[in-house]
């Protein structure tokens, strides 16, 4: 099969390394990938050439992932769409498959779940929020599960979070806005 023949897939995620991995796995699997590592050095890339698949990372630095979903879905409503997250929510599961996601899906996911992702067709029948939930609320929303997880204990939740403490007590002390 020639690389023509190979469909297109854009692979965007700030993690070099994770990217790296990911790009070999998904090419592997007999995608012809182009890699970004941010919403404004893939939107060209999009619009030279609107992939047939993309895997899309929520928060990078930037423009949140959600702007590059809803834009590929405007450049071609077929592209089939991952959104990939460290943050899950359900309020930004839905917000990504309204804005024309195929499936949203946890980190660390594998190129065998991505790729099954990929066959999953999405539900729109969810009421659209006009406002999406931002990138620092998920967080929010993230840190506050795995504090609860650790018994409020802020120290054991550093450590999950692989955070230094104080960080840790700094962003507790920002509620984002809308809570």
């Amino acid at each position: 099969m020639s690389p023509t023949e190979k469909p297109s897939l854009l692979l965007v995620d700030d993690d070099a390394t994770f990217r790296a991995v990911l790009s070999r796995a998904l090419e592997k699997r007999g995608f012809a990938v182009t890699t970004a590592e941010s919403v404004e050095q893939a939107l060209p890339l999009a619009v030279d050439n609107p992939p047939e698949y993309a895997v899309v990372d929520l928060k990078m630095e930037g423009v949140s992932g959600l702007v590059l979903v809803q834009k590929l879905h405007e450049l071609d409503p077929a592209t089939r769409i991952v959104m990939l997250t460290g943050y899950a929510s359900i309020a930004t599961a839905v917000e990504a498959i309204k804005l024309g996601a195929t499936q949203y899906l946890s980190k660390p996911a594998n190129a065998d779940e991505i790729v099954a992702a990929f066959g999953h067709n999405a539900s729109t029948d969810i009421p659209f929020e006009a406002q999406p939930v931002s990138v620092e609320r998920l967080e929010w929303e993230h840190i506050q599960r795995i504090l609860h997880e650790n018994g409020d204990n802020i120290s054991a939740t550093a450590r999950m979070l692989n955070m230094h403490r104080r960080t840790l007590q700094r962003k507790l002390s920002k509620r984002p806005s809308g809570l």
